[in-house]
């Protein structure tokens, strides 16, 4: 047991193929000593796996397809051989790999936010048991900088949360404006380079209405105390408003590495800068309130969240739908928020256990698939 392979953190890698997962290995590079990577999950881009798999030595039974058997995702996050789980599984299909790396007690660095988001109860009863030893660290940029704003001071000194949203590529334009824009222009991020669905829903500024629902779940605070201000520059990543009027911030370039290292170092730090700021450069950093009758995303996402029960389940779910439908050339931009928003209005169900979720999510994607087969273009 006094090996080096023995010492090491074991990681295991959910969404190993997408944005988060290859930016996780390129930070594990640097670290093969301090951790070794035994799983690696993805979906459809079987070429990359291979190469993944090849690169860290793991076994075909290591390194797998999630498609076709998403037990996979359970399996690999509650792993005997896994110390450290990095969830970064797009959509709700990440959600039962949340709850196994949960239950499983281990450390999990969540980028998949609608799992939590849908399964906020769930995921609650489950940290909040005696028995758990576990840890969630986030893996957003925003909440990766709130959780290292809240080292500061403690919970109930928290006045307020202030969210940054970089704006997306629309800021500035109405709701007029953005009925006729284009799946190119959507994807056309100015600062962060992501996967379609989460760029899109920068897009609408839905991202930032999830993130709201996902600092309430993880932070423990109100509605009332979470703000989102545009900030364009995206240095400041988020910050927090301590009851003596103290604000810290953290800032840094925008390079998702810094978040992922921050979650496999776990409490410390690990000794490779990303992102690192030159003060000596000239630099303004700019803020604005969001423009709610363009982007309405954000406010059904402040109802939902206040609704509580199976409101968020719902939201992230018809979301998801629509923006599939979006880059399908299916419907339109502005639809994405709308159909949201219709699924929303006919109704909500209770969310109290793990059937629930599904339940809720099931619901929302079936009325989802009506309201866009009525709006397609």
């Amino acid at each position: 047991m006094s090996s080096e392979k023995n010492v090491r953190k074991r990681i295991a890698v959910l969404g190993s193929t997408g944005s988060i997962g290859t930016q996780t290995l390129q930070v594990l590079e640097n670290f093969r000593d301090e951790y070794e990577v035994t799983r690696l999950a993805a979906g459809t881009n079987a070429d990359l796996l291979e190469t993944q798999r090849l690169a860290w030595g793991l076994s075909v039974k290591h390194a797998r397809s999630a498609i076709d058997d998403p037990q996979i995702l359970e399996d690999f996050a509650s792993s005997d051989d896994v110390d450290i789980v990095i969830n970064g599984v797009v959509g709700f299909a990440g959600f039962r790999a949340t709850l196994a790396a949960l239950k499983a007690n281990k450390i999990l660095g969540l980028a998949n936010k609608e799992s939590l988001i849908a399964g906020g109860p769930v995921v609650r009863s489950i940290t909040s048991a005696p028995s758990f030893t576990g840890q969630i660290i986030p893996i957003d940029s925003e909440h990766s900088a709130i959780w290292q704003c809240l080292r500061s001071g403690t919970r109930n000194e928290v006045k307020e949360i202030v969210l940054t949203a970089s704006g997306g590529p629309f800021r500035g334009k109405t709701s007029e404006q953005l009925r006729n824009v284009t799946k190119a222009d959507a994807l056309k991020h100015p600062t962060w380079t992501m996967g379609q669905k989460i760029t899109i829903d920068s897009a609408t500024l839905m991202n930032k209405g999830l993130e709201v629902i996902e600092a309430h779940e993880l932070f423990d605070v109100d509605f009332d105390q979470i703000k989102v201000v545009v900030h364009p520059q995206s240095i400041v990543h988020s910050m927090v408003t301590f009851c003596d009027g103290a604000t810290i911030a953290q800032l840094s370039l925008p390079d998702m590495r810094l978040p992922i290292s921050l979650a496999l170092g776990a409490d410390h730090r690990l000794n490779h800068s990303y992102g690192a700021l030159s003060f000596e450069d000239k630099m303004s950093l700019d803020f604005e309130v969001p423009d709610g009758d363009a982007f309405p995303a954000l406010e059904l996402a402040y109802a939902a969240g206040r609704a509580g029960h199976g409101a968020p389940a719902t939201l992230s779910a018809a979301n998801e739908v629509a923006v599939q439908a979006f880059l399908d050339d299916k419907i339109s931009f502005t639809a994405i928020s709308e159909i949201a928003d219709d699924v929303l209005q006919e109704g909500i169900v209770a969310v109290d256990n793990e059937e629930d979720v599904y339940e809720a999510d099931r619901i929302a994607r079936e009325r989802a698939d009506r309201f866009v087969e009525k709006r397609s273009v």
